[in-house]
């Protein structure tokens, strides 16, 4: 069935077909329409699982780790400040190893505030040990939330879905929603451990000495880099089941690439028109898309960059003293090339300021006519 959703209601379609048994969250600008969907649904009997509403961010982590704790499937919601409070709760829920699943959609963080897009939200949580997508869509949106459940549900970890505020959780697009039964043979019914049972009392989240403590920490680093095996045949699977898949990463033109452009999220739907426009024009630049942040994909990234001359990323979000965090962490992931390519950084879309065509195409020709990036990124505003 192909219906006209917004991101926040393609990711609350998703999580009716997830049959998820406990939804527990808090409203927050721009997220609240999914809360306000799945309380519609609950109240019209039509979710199939519990809603609580919680009283902070805090507490509905909280109780998504603890109802994840006795097997069931759950799933919350949150953006900006919210998820910032969340933040002791995030390493609980990842140290735990619940498959909680998150929809974060980005606003920037205080102060000022601010209720635009921006990344720096999530990308701040990026050492909880969640695994972390990017979604570019709405129709990915949707895809990956039901994806995500498998895959957490595989590797015990949690995951968050994450779109960009009201450039996609409030924009409108086609979006092609599953049939329930197709669903139910993708994703079976949740089969996580069952750690509190009010029947054999257990004790969770103990204290360790310091070298069981790095065991765990170790267990943990593992896990998530063999997540990136299991995240890539789960989108197969859902690929050969539904005719949608992602992967790691995309590239797009890059065999003959003089500059590649790096992006993430809504940026890279933009990205695809003004790289059209520019080998219209005779130049040969290319694009790579970053879905999956956590675990990074360095390996898939150093295959398709390997030997390219100049990158440009584009980055929706600021590490205060040292530059953006997907330029940063692509760096650090070329750095063992022999023949690694020379990168430059632009901050762009800080606070949801516009990302056009013509300004992505800027950044390419600037990239292709300097011969080395400043020490600092390089922003732009978009005024």
């Amino acid at each position: 069935m192909r219906e006209l959703l917004t991101g926040n209601y393609a990711i609350a379609e998703a999580v009716r077909l997830c049959r998820v048994q406990l939804v527990a969250a808090y409203p927050i600008t721009p997220q609240t329409p999914i809360y306000e969907k799945l309380s519609e649904w609950q109240s019209q009997g039509k979710l199939g699982g519990l809603m609580m509403r919680m009283e902070s961010e805090h507490s509905a982590m909280a109780a998504c780790i603890s109802a994840s704790l006795t097997g069931v499937r759950v799933f919350t919601a949150t953006s900006s400040q919210g998820l910032a409070l969340m933040h002791e709760m995030l390493h609980f829920a990842s140290g735990n190893r619940v498959p909680v699943v998150m929809a974060c959609v980005n606003r920037a963080l205080a102060v000022p505030w601010a209720f635009g897009s921006d990344q720096t939200d999530t990308l701040s949580q990026r050492d909880t040990g969640w695994i972390q997508f990017y979604c570019e869509g709405n129709q990915e949106a949707l895809d990956t939330v039901i994806q995500a459940y498998k895959v957490s549900e595989q590797v015990l970890l949690p995951s968050m879905v994450i779109i960009d505020g009201f450039f996609t959780s409030h924009f409108v697009e086609p979006v092609e929603i599953p049939g329930q039964s197709s669903v139910d043979e993708f994703l079976p019914k949740c089969e996580a451990p069952r750690r509190f049972d009010a029947k054999a009392p257990t004790f969770v989240a103990g204290v360790v000495d310091a070298s069981r403590y790095f065991q765990f920490r170790q267990g943990s680093f593992g896990d998530m880099e063999k997540a990136k095996i299991v995240i890539k045949d789960v989108d197969e699977e859902y690929k050969e089941a539904f005719g949608r898949g992602y992967g790691l990463i995309e590239a797009v033109d890059v065999q003959d690439a003089e500059v590649v452009l790096v992006t993430s999220a809504s940026i890279t739907s933009t990205a695809r028109v003004a790289l059209e426009s520019l080998r219209k024009k005779g130049h040969r630049a290319g694009l790579l898309k970053i879905k999956t942040f956590r675990p990074f994909p360095a390996e898939e990234v150093q295959e398709v960059l390997n030997g390219v001359s100049k990158v440009a990323v584009v980055d929706r979000n600021i590490s205060i003293g040292k530059e953006g965090i997907f330029c940063h962490e692509l760096k650090a992931a070329l750095y063992p090339l022999n023949s690694r390519p020379i990168i430059f950084g632009y901050i762009a879309g800080l606070g949801g300021t516009d990302v056009s065509p013509e300004i992505l195409e800027g950044m390419v020709m600037d990239t292709l006519h300097r011969d080395e990036p400043e020490d600092s990124p390089t922003w732009i505003s978009g005024d």
